[in-house]
């Protein structure tokens, strides 16, 4: 068996199971953990297709802001377990709904390509060697992100930079009974000015 074979079924298993847990688990903690662990899977298999900045743009974006902000939420709520237990029955027939759903719009999407026809009788043996040398997705990516829509990419960064500072305006509460240092003050004190002799009587 090859290397890419055992880790394709490696990063499969352990995203249906994690993906299982999330919906099973009744810490909610625990769900989110379960989540990361799902597009941490997900990710890798991309990479195994050759699909390399979508992986790294899962990893970025879902799991380094998306899924750490459900993390964040969830333990400043301090959501540990559910407080209403529902049973099967009243759940059940919801989920089996949508699964059906699903499942019959994937099974339409397999059958409009033909997916189940592909054959493939000659394994095809690739050398990374040489692929090594070639043009990768994400330098192809940058080099029409960079040159052709450059404009639209520094406007886009202002925009997240001009959210970013408006948000922390807007949670920025100071007091005004508070008694702060000013510095302009304390360097144009003067010696003759700090020091007071008083006389005291005896």
């Amino acid at each position: 068996m090859q290397v890419d074979i055992i880790l394709f079924t490696t990063f499969s298993v352990f995203a249906l199971t994690a993906s299982i847990m999330v919906i099973s688990s009744a810490n909610a903690v625990h769900s989110v953990l379960f989540l990361i662990l799902v597009f941490c899977n997900i990710a890798g298999l991309l990479l195994l297709f050759g699909a390399e900045f979508l992986s790294f743009m899962l990893l970025i974006v879902y799991v380094g802001a998306i899924a750490v902000l459900f993390l964040f939420v969830v333990m400043m709520l301090n959501i540990k377990k559910m407080s209403v237990k529902q049973s099967f029955f009243s759940i059940g027939p919801l989920g089996l709904t949508i699964f059906s759903i699903l499942f019959t719009q994937l099974s339409e999407v397999l059958n409009v390509f033909n997916i189940f026809h592909l054959k493939q009788n000659n394994l095809i043996w690739v050398s990374w060697i040489i692929e090594n040398q070639n043009v990768t997705n994400i330098q192809v990516v940058g080099s029409v992100l960079y040159t052709k829509y450059c404009f639209l990419f520094i406007l886009s960064g202002l925009i997240l930079l001009v959210a970013m500072v408006g948000a922390i305006v807007l949670t920025l509460h100071q007091r005004t009974d508070a008694r702060k240092q000013k510095i302009e003050i304390q360097l144009n004190r003067t010696f003759g000015g700090s020091l007071k002799f008083i006389d005291i009587r005896k």
